[in-house]
This record gives structure tokens, C-alpha cells and sequence, in this order.
């Protein structure tokens, strides 16, 4: 996940209207630092009104400092196109005025609303260009700051050992400079890298880690991640119970401070958890109260996650051409994305619904796209799902050596992410599960 520039406060030379705009910065800054919505909305107005006030006395830096607190605002409430229109009009002004460690954290907030956005590639154009600039002016928590949000990219590129490179640069810089809340941001992404490539444990450990600074720095959002990412380590685990009692301590913190994005991927969570319970219509209902909040986010990745999983909700219930609808809206924007992981998932579940409508040379075909993108991100598990679901197929059409040869692959892979799960009791449960 990208982490924006902290809020930033400057004091102008003092004459009357700048005193008036220095008061209302203040008192503005007092109110977003307090980070609620309410609060936020608040904070807006003052804002603006300081941002005019320095525009008229030609204070272009202080007005880029309003603007860009503006844009962290509406990104934080997930208005991400408002953002970037704050923080392209504060980046010209930092340019103008030298204000190259401003420049950089303009830049890096404005990469971060890409990535958010789902367009990696631009997002990673603006954390290079402000990298250089961040180390030029010897600013070693802006540079860990920018190192961990291109570590974020690649994660979400498929890429995790590349992300771990950035993030293992990022963990010393952020512990140097006494940045415990850029600390905790580091050590939950590379908790969620490790629980991405099955090793469980080592995500529990590294999200452990994370909790208590995000907790000792009042950081409800930070706080929230990570105890929702716990709550996936679990639910991977097949300890769903367990899962949903993360999942619950996280909600209520990201309704609170107005993570509508937070919010709608934690209702996602329980909604899988649902799903995989065998209360197909409860999980309906969480993914139908997400789905409006991602698609009024931008978040298209997890809107396309969310068709897909009510996709697979209706095939559940045996209204397969429903599923089919829904993972054909969810395609075009998993691709647009460049989700590979969540792209082959889908595919995957598109052959399994013409598999089950008997069109099996159809199904073979949407496993045969699933297959190579799965293992091209280091999707183990999704890996091991299409080849059982190939040697299914192939089993009923009577090619026996095949199939075989599919299975003994895919229970490989299952029990190699078997034998990672962090306890005995944890390791039954998955097997049992799985």
C-alpha cells in the first residue's frame, strides 16, 4: 500500500492577511491531524481559504503546502481524482519556488493515487522521479517513504522478490529517522508479499510486528490494514471464525476515519469468509454493500474482485449464466489493471462454469489462459486449483495419465503450502480445508 507525504506547516512573514491565512492553516492542519471524516470535512474549507490567502500575497510555497494537504485529504477519503487535481496545481509551485523536498512529496502522493487507481506503470513514473530528488536533498524518510511505495508496485505487478527488495531498502531509513508509522507500513507490506507466496508465518509475524507501532502512532488506518491483513492470513488458513473476528475489529476503524476503499475491501473479506462458510446469501449481501464503494473509490482491481466473487456466489447457487455475466464485467477490468493473479482466478472460474454446462473443450480452453498466469505471479494456490480443475476435466474425458500427472502437481504444490502454516493445529485445518 502507498503511504502519502505527512502533513506539511510552514509560517510566511507576517503581515495582516497572512496572519489571518497562518491561523487557518493552523487550526486546519489541528483538524485533519485528528483524522476522522467529520474532521477531515472540516478541515477542507480552512484549507481553502488559507490556500486563497497565500495565492494573493504571492506566498506560492505555503499555498503549494495548502494545496497538497487538500489532495492528501480527498485521497484519503477516496476521492482520487479531486487529489490529483490539488496536487497537480501544487506541483508547479514547488517546482517554481526550488522546493525540491516538496516537489518529491507532491510527486510520490501523486504516484500513489495512480497506483490506487490501478495504473502501475504511471505510478511507478512518479516515484522515480521523485527518488533522486528526495536523496539529492538527503531526505532519508521521504527516500524510504518512496522506496517502499515502488516495492508496493511491484507487489502488486507480481513481482514480490523484486517488491522485497524495495521494501528491505525502505525498513532501515524508516527505523533510522524514528518513522514508526512508516515502519509499521513497511513491515505489513512485506507481511503481505511473505502471505502472498504461502509463507504464513513469517506474514503473522511480520504483521505482529507492525500492529503495536501502528497503534502506539494512532494510526487507525494503519491499524485497520493490518488487522484485516491478519484476517486473510487466517481465513487462508481455514480458520474462518477466527478471520472474521479480525475482519470485525477491522471495520469499524476504517468507517471511521472514511476509508470507503478500506471499508469496502474489509466487507469484501467477510463476504469470502461467508462464501467459503456455505452462506452464499450473507455473502451476497457483504459484496453488495462493497461493490457501489469501490466503484466510487476508482478502485476498479477489487471492483473486478468483487464481480468475480459474486460470479462465483451464483454458479454456487447453480445460476450459471448470472456467473457468467458478472466474471465478464469483472475481465476487461482486471486486464485494464494489470492484475495477472486476479486475471487467471477468473478465467479459471469461467472454465469452471462451462465445464459445468458440459462445454468442457471451452473450459479447457479458459484453463489453459488461467494456468501460466497463475504461476507467473506466484500464485501457488490458484496454481494448484487449475491443474486439479484440468485433471478433473481431463479424468471425465477419459485421459487417465494426464490427469494423473495434473494432480500429483497440484497436491505437491498443496502440501508444500501445508507444511508452511506456523502450527500443527493450523497445519490440520488446512488440510482439512483444503
Amino acid at each position: 500500500m502507498a503511504q502519502g507525504k505527512p502533513v506539511e506547516t510552514h509560517i510566511a512573514q507576517q503581515s495582516p492577511d497572512l496572519d489571518e491565512a497562518n491561523r487557518i492553516l493552523q487550526e486546519a492542519v489541528q483538524l485533519r491531524q485528528q483524522g476522522t471524516l467529520e474532521t477531515f470535512q472540516q478541515a477542507i474549507p480552512l484549507f481553502e481559504r488559507a490556500a486563497t490567502l497565500f495565492r494573493q500575497a504571492g506566498e506560492q510555497r505555503l499555498e503549494a503546502v495548502t494545496l497538497n494537504n487538500i489532495g492528501f485529504i480527498y485521497d484519503s477519503l477516496g476521492e482520487k481524482q479531486k487529489a490529483l487535481e490539488y496536487y497537480e496545481r501544487a506541483l508547479p509551485l514547488r517546482q517554481a519556488v526550488g522546493d525540491r523536498r516538496g516537489e518529491a512529496g507532491t510527486l510520490n502522493n501523486i504516484g500513489a493515487v495512480y497506483d490506487s487507481l490501478g495504473e502501475k506503470q504511471k505510478a511507478l513514473e512518479y516515484y522515480e522521479r521523485a527518488l533522486p530528488l528526495l536523496q539529492a536533498v538527503g531526505d532519508r524518510g521521504g527516500e524510504g517513504t518512496t522506496l517502499n511505495n515502488i516495492g508496493a508496485v511491484y507487489s502488486s505487478l507480481g513481482e514480490k522478490q523484486k517488491a522485497l527488495e524495495y521494501y528491505e531498502r525502505a525498513l532501515p531509513l524508516r527505523q533510522a529517522v524514528g518513522d514508526r508509522g512508516g515502519e509499521a507500513q513497511t513491515l505489513n507490506n512485506i507481511g503481505a508479499v511473505y502471505s502472498s507466496l504461502g509463507e504464513k508465518q513469517k506474514a503473522l509475524e511480520y504483521y505482529a510486528r507492525a500492529l503495536p507501532l501502528f497503534q502506539a502512532v494512532g494510526d487507525r488506518s494503519g491499524e485497520a490494514r493490518t488487522l484485516n491483513n491478519i484476517g486473510l492470513v487466517y481465513s487462508d488458513l481455514g480458520e474462518k471464525q477466527k478471520a472474521l473476528e479480525y475482519y470485525a475489529r477491522a471495520l469499524p476503524l476504517r468507517q471511521a476515519v472514511g476509508d470507503r476503499g478500506g471499508e469496502a475491501t474489509t466487507l469484501h473479506n467477510i463476504g469470502a469468509v461467508y462464501s467459503d462458510l456455505g452462506e452464499k446469501r450473507k455473502a451476497l449481501e457483504y459484496y453488495d454493500r462493497a461493490l457501489p464503494l469501490f466503484q466510487a473509490v476508482g478502485d476498479r482491481r477489487v471492483e473486478a474482485a468483487t464481480l468475480n466473487n459474486i460470479g462465483g456466489v451464483y454458479s454456487d447457487l447453480g445460476e450459471k449464466r448470472k456467473a457468467l455475466e458478472y466474471y465478464a464485467r469483472a475481465l476487461p477490468l482486471i486486464q485494464t489493471v494489470g492484475d495477472r493473479g486476479g486475471e487467471g482466478t477468473t478465467l479459471n472460474n469461467i472454465g469452471l462454469v462451462y465445464n459445468s454446462l458440459g462445454e468442457k473443450q471451452k473450459a479447457l480452453e479458459y484453463y489453459a489462459r488461467a494456468l501460466p498466469l497463475s504461476q507467473a505471479v506466484g500464485d501457488r494456490s490458484g496454481e494448484a486449483n487449475t491443474l486439479l480443475n484440468i485433471a478433473s476435466l481431463q479424468r471425465s474425458q477419459g485421459n487417465l495419465e494426464n490427469a494423473l500427472t495434473q494432480m500429483e502437481k497440484s497436491i505437491a504444490i498443496l502440501e508444500d503450502l501445508r507444511t508452511k502454516a506456523p502450527t500443527t493445529e493450523l497445519r490440520q485445518t488446512y488440510f482439512a480445508s483444503v
